[in-house]
């Protein structure tokens, strides 16, 4: 991608100019997994998943994002975004692309995906679509499955509008005739699939599809809708309309007034079903009337309204995802083990690799089977003493917990930090502390007021005379469901500096031990941002004394102003400068005088790009970081984080030029980020030269 130089002397923007608002960058990287959804080079069921994924996206943002605007909003606070947006001002504009964006991803699902899933024998069908046979079937699982469920909720003088949860699906429906008409709330069963299936028999199949890779489903908020005479046998039904709500779903922990973390944080999820509703969805079809009477009883304007074609809520085709049509799906990978791991099952194998060498992996090309190896090992094997490991996201059935409490039983010293405040993962987190506890492990909560986001997992263990260290240390959670489609890098080490900092890290967790400095990690809220400000610096200083200087970020999010403004005085100051982002980023890249050495790309592709890699040129004698951390405020001054040094020579070159260059070599799912804010596919930018960045990885060798 070429770029004119400018001179020095061309107008700097001014400093609301300077920074992408957050707000509506996070807007843009759903718009770009939406058009993973539109490219009809992707199976067609793997264009659900993204259909479905950006639905579920949107609600976090609206539960998040979009709430903490409002409260602001609510209390009159005027304080301007670092891009110099009102909270009025960004709900405006967040309100505009939102709607954009819904109609894009709506006409993709009626016109274009429906149709195709239907050439393909998978019929997603209306009540009114089906015959007198199929109704008939469907009716009696209305009477015998869903009936028994409704309850039924009226809203008149003596009955006060009902409390409708966050996310649920309802039934907006008017009873009697035009003189005297009544609201009735239904809600659609969340203990009930959304989808019903109708049996292919009841099908007519056309001819060239195979029965036996048929699936047909039913809408159930159309089931209850085409049924509700049976509910109100003595009623004229005159009018049926869904309708959805998005409540305010982030909450504050005092933890100072806090008697017990566990039990707040486990009342707290029980109260987001409450809070504040944030978004109303209906419709098209919903009636002025109805939508007035809801936005009132719920205490909304019409600037909260969102007016949907088709079915509300489409996070829930990922329902589709189950049916066993490989031939409408991505080829499933095969993760492999690296060789140095293949013994990985042996304690004794397995420790001496690590002492020997570190051993980077990275997810899901490599199996996540070697980090519960190395759990599993250090239960069972005699010699080790304890373990410590930090948990923030870790799934339902996991092996590494079941491990965990395995080695108490063998009565190993084990030690667990557990991250009840992961959002959206409290619920799942409180569960396993408690399991954790009655195995007897030592559960941790971390540090008052930093949420503990750091990766790392310690092993001790006696050899002869002395007491020997080995860590793991990671980019991503220590989940086995997500390994397998989000792309993480993990290092096994007994390196002595770092398993120290890790230890050390460890007691400041569980204890008072608070510790300032440490000799190889990075760690925030400590000393990751000052180090990582240091080394753009060292580029600059490079840089102006005419050397080559040169930074490649690979990273979440980069929204934080300050080291923006670090990294727009680095371009100046003549350093070339990659920034691989995959979210949001509020940097504005190519502005002469300001940033025209930086370059911003994101990956959007089969698996959710989550490593974070830091590489400085160094003149010639490059640092590498990689950890946990994003360039967010919240992950460098409100975190406990982790980077942790690629210190061999040769697993730092594999790196940086079979990683990293092969992501800034990608043209398949690459998107480059434009100074206006906007992004632009690299293959319609500049041609495509068919190279995809993510079938590389998974056909390339790890880095041995």
């Amino acid at each position: 991608m070429t770029r004119t130089r400018r001179s020095p002397s061309s107008k700097v923007p001014a400093l609301q100019s300077r920074l992408l608002n957050r707000e509506q960058s996070w807007v843009e990287f759903n718009a770009r997994v939406l058009d993973e959804a539109l490219d009809q080079r992707n199976p067609l069921l793997e264009r659900v998943k993204f259909l479905a994924i950006v639905s579920t996206n949107m609600d976090e943002f609206f539960m998040i994002r979009v709430a903490g605007l409002r409260e602001q909003q609510r209390v009159g606070v005027q304080t301007r975004s670092p891009d110099g947006l009102t909270p009025t001002e960004q709900l405006q504009a967040i309100r505009t692309a939102v709607n954009a964006q819904l109609k894009v991803q709506r006409d993709c699902w009626v016109d274009d995906i429906t149709p195709a899933l239907r050439e393909q024998g998978i019929w997603l069908l209306d009540y009114q679509e089906l015959n007198v046979t199929q109704q008939a079937i469907i009716d009696n699982y209305f009477v015998n499955q869903i009936q028994p469920v409704l309850t039924p909720l009226a809203f008149d003088a003596s009955h006060p509008f009902p409390l409708i949860s966050n996310l649920s699906l309802n039934l907006a429906v008017v009873l009697g005739d035009e003189h005297e008409e009544r609201f009735v709330r239904v809600k659609v069963p969340g203990v009930l699939p959304r989808l019903v299936p109708l049996p292919v028999e009841a099908m007519d199949v056309p001819a060239g599809l195979d029965v036996t890779q048929c699936a047909c489903f039913v809408w159930i908020e159309q089931i209850i809708a085409a049924n509700l005479h049976r509910l109100f046998p003595t009623e004229l039904v005159r009018e049926v309309h869904a309708f959805r709500v998005t409540r305010n779903a982030d909450f504050e922990i005092e933890e100072d007034e806090a008697d017990d973390l566990l039990q707040t944080i486990e009342e707290n999820v029980r109260q987001r079903r409450f809070g504040a509703v944030v978004r109303l969805a209906v419709q098209a079809t919903m009636p002025a009337r109805l939508r007035a009477l809801l936005l009132q009883n719920l205490r909304l304007d019409d600037n909260d309204l969102y007016e949907i074609r088709g079915q509300l809520g489409l996070s829930v085709l990922m329902q589709l995802l189950k049916l066993d049509r490989p031939d409408l799906k991505d080829e499933p990978d095969a993760p492999r083990i690296p060789l140095s791991l293949r013994d990985a099952a042996n304690p004794v194998a397995l420790w001496e690799v690590i002492r020997q060498r570190d051993v980077l992996v990275h997810h899901p090309y490599d199996s996540f089977q070697p980090m519960i190896a190395f759990i599993e090992a250090a239960a069972s094997d005699p010699d080790v003493l304890a373990i410590k490991q930090t948990l923030y996201r870790v799934g339902s059935n996991s092996p590494i917990v079941k491990a965990l409490m395995r080695a108490r039983e063998l009565d190993k010293q084990v030690t667990v930090l557990v991250e009840l405040k992961a959002r959206f993962d409290e619920e799942n987190n409180i569960t396993w502390a408690r399991a954790l506890e009655r195995a007897g492990v030592h559960v941790v909560y971390g540090v008052p007021n930093l949420k503990t986001h750091a990766k790392m997992c310690l092993v001790i263990r006696r050899e002869g005379d002395v007491l020997r260290r080995y860590a793991h240390l990671g980019t991503g959670n220590y989940n086995a469901s997500t390994a397998r489609i989000y792309t993480d890098i993990g290092l096994f080490t007994s390196d002595p500096a770092i398993t120290a900092d890790v230890a050390d890290l460890f007691n400041f967790l569980t204890g008072y031990a608070k510790h300032e400095y440490f000799r190889s990690l990075l760690v925030a809220p400590v000393n990751l941002r000052s180090q990582l400000t240091a080394f753009i610096q060292r580029e600059m200083v490079l840089a102006q004394s005419g050397r080559p200087a040169r930074i490649i970020f690979k990273a979440n999010s980069l929204v934080d102003p300050q080291m923006i403004e670090h990294l727009y005085a680095a371009s100046n100051a003549g350093v070339e400068i990659d920034l691989i982002i995959r979210g949001m980023c509020a940097l504005r890249p190519g502005v002469p005088g300001m940033s025209e050495r930086i370059r911003v790309r994101s990956v959007i592709g089969r698996y959710l790009e989550h490593s974070r890699i830091y590489w400085f040129g160094n003149d010639g004698d490059p640092v590498m970081y990689i950890g946990s951390a994003d360039i967010m405020e919240r992950n460098l001054d409100r975190r406990v984080e982790t980077l942790f040094p690629v210190n061999d020579a040769v697993m730092r070159t594999w790196v940086r030029q079979r990683m990293l260059e092969s992501y800034l070599r990608d043209t398949e799912r690459t998107r480059i980020l434009c100074s206006d804010g906007t992004w632009q596919r690299i293959r319609d930018h500049e041609g495509a030269s068919g190279f995809d960045v993510q079938r590389f990885f998974a056909s390339e060798l790890t880095a041995e």
